[in-house]
């Protein structure tokens, strides 16, 4: 089953053992996941399969993520961050 089809579940799988991924994530989930295509709510729920290390690291700039679609969601996020 989707997430994004349920805020709440989706909110939830937002929360992760690091603040500094949950201050990404909550807020981009309430102001701009709404806005994504189809496509791109299924990428960032994959984005949120991901473990949080890694998660980290690509958000942080430390890595590169491989996937390129994910990748993308990365920037995304961090640009939607920045505008906010």
């Amino acid at each position: 089953m989707s997430l994004s089809n349920n805020k709440a579940r989706l909110r939830w799988a937002c929360r992760r053992g690091m603040l500094e991924l949950d201050v990404l994530f909550l807020p981009f989930v309430d102001n701009s996941f709404d806005d994504l295509s189809d496509e791109q709510k299924l990428t960032f729920e994959r984005l949120l399969e991901c473990d949080d290390p890694d998660l980290f690291a690509w958000f942080m700039g430390h890595q590169i993520c491989k996937d390129a679609a994910l990748n993308d969601m990365v920037k995304h996020i961090l640009m939607c961050a920045r505008k906010a």
